[in-house]
């Protein structure tokens, strides 16, 4: 960095906000930092049941398909009440393998799962798939309406590079690498995968949930969370091409009929590069709605665009609320770190929430304890409902360089409080239609421009509808 760009820097500093709002009284913040409930798993099942794929015919050379003797292990394990598959010294090639109630799938160090080539190895089932529950393949692993889940070990689990893209020519979405439906207690430790073009790791309608100590590289998502309550992402290490981690809850008048949300999820001690999207993603498929999150003492390494992406649109209804982010250390960010989008993110479903009720209820944010480094844009949050403002946006203890400051539209309750962030170019703050604290000199922005209203499908909404019914 130049001599003149460095005095350019501290000169355009966010100093004198962060000194106004020092010397005010106290203040009685509507936005409140987020306490998700943690996840409760049952302990290990220890009936001594421990299987190995071999005595049914595996031969973990990775050329012969495995397929039936580890899911014959499996299955084993999961008529005895449960117990434990191990897989060891070799390469088991499989197609789509399905876990049990009380079953643990190990993968030691010496062993990778690896995905089968071939589409006709995985089941056609229905699968949620942005947002909407679809015919498609299954994943490589899978359970549903299962109990006691658990994967480990340092092995590895890879898919196929001979099936690219997310949805083959049928337009059958293609596997996940994992995917659990309805499971209530699940574990993934320590593993290492690696996935193609489709989402790596997809929980739906999951309680208590466990990721720790995963490696997720993969040429897309890396963990969806869809409409699952009390997960645990910990110590994990992401690079995607996608979204490290997203979390979803449905798409239009499907996801708010069935009206299940994310909710009480936490996410620490992460790393992330993401090479597309975001690091961290909400939305934009959050008809059922999310809330209660908390993401701390996070790396956030690279991002194609922003490091953390909030997005939904009109059509969409329920709410994003009680988010907090905090201890974070951001750099390697494309476009900035914050975006906000409430306005038009995603594909506009088929069946939107009409009227009033479909603009998104958002707020109760809060970002505090941020450490940037030269990032494109600090905070862009222009792209919020006149007629749903959000309410509570928190801005605390915010150091480090960016090259624009912070736009905010269309907020109540703002609080703005030690920013000591350096801006390259433009003013530190603008804002239009947004009160609160510490917005004392903030430009003018020009009003978000109101989009078209959503009106109600000429087709009546019917739950269980065949997906692409004529609309």
């Amino acid at each position: 960095m130049s001599t003149d760009r460095r005095s350019f820097l501290t000169a355009a500093g966010l100093g004198a906000m962060a000194a106004t709002s020092a010397r005010a009284a106290p203040l009685q913040r509507n936005a409140k930092p987020a306490i998700p409930a943690l996840p409760v798993l049952p302990p290990p099942l220890a009936n001594g049941v421990r299987v190995d794929p071999r005595e049914f015919g595996a031969k973990a050379d990775g050329t012969t398909k495995d397929t039936a003797a580890v899911q014959q292990a499996l299955d084993r394990c999961a008529v005895m009440g449960g117990g434990e598959v191990v897989l060891a010294r070799g390469t088991f090639l499989v197609g789509a393998i399905r876990i049990g109630s009380n079953t643990t799938l190990r993968v030691d160090a010496d062993a990778t799962l690896q995905g089968s080539g071939d589409l006709a190895d995985y089941p056609v089932v229905q699968v949620r798939w942005e947002g909407r529950w679809v015919p498609g393949y299954t994943a490589l692993v899978w359970a549903q309406d299962a109990r006691n889940i658990r994967l480990s070990g340092k092995g590895r689990i890879v898919a196929s590079s001979a099936i690219p893209g997310r949805v083959a020519k049928s337009g059958l979405r293609h596997p996940a690498l994992f995917e659990f439906v309805d499971v209530r207690g699940l574990s993934v430790t320590d593993l290492h995968t690696e996935q193609n073009d489709m989402w790596s790791i997809h929980p739906v309608y999951c309680d208590d949930v466990l990721f720790r100590g995963v490696t997720v590289n993969g040429k897309a998502d890396g963990i969806d969370v869809d409409s699952c309550r009390r997960v645990a992402i910990d110590k994990c290490n992401f690079d995607t091409v996608d979204d490290c981690i997203s979390l979803k809850s449905g798409r239009g008048l499907e996801g708010t009929t069935i009206g299940r949300p994310t909710e009480d999820v936490t996410i620490t001690d992460c790393t992330f590069r993401d090479h597309r999207w975001a690091c961290i993603g909400i939305g934009s498929e959050t008809s059922g709605g999310v809330r209660r999150v908390l993401v701390e003492r996070c790396q956030f390494l690279k991002a194609h665009t922003f490091s953390v992406y909030l997005k939904s649109r009109p059509g969409r209804g329920a709410f994003i609320e009680d988010i907090t982010m905090r201890d974070l250390d951001v750099s390697g960010a494309g476009y900035g770190f914050l975006r906000l989008n409430f306005l038009d993110s995603g594909k506009q479903d088929q069946f939107p929430v009409p009227g009033f009720e479909g603009i998104p209820r958002v707020g109760n944010f809060v970002f505090e304890r941020i450490r940037v480094k030269d990032v494109p844009i600090l905070v862009e949050a222009v792209n919020i409902h006149p007629e749903k403002p959000l309410q509570g946006f928190v801005l605390r203890d915010i150091t480090g360089t960016c090259g624009h400051g912070i736009t905010l539209a269309n907020m109540r309750d703002v609080t703005l409080e030690g920013i000591n962030v350096n801006v390259f170019s433009g003013p530190k703050l603008a804002a239009v239609n947004v009160t609160g604290r510490g917005l004392e000199g903030a430009a003018k922005l020009v009003p978000t421009e109101r989009p078209p209203a959503v009106v109600p499908s000429a087709t009546p909404f019917v739950l269980g509808m065949r997906p692409g019914a004529p609309n």
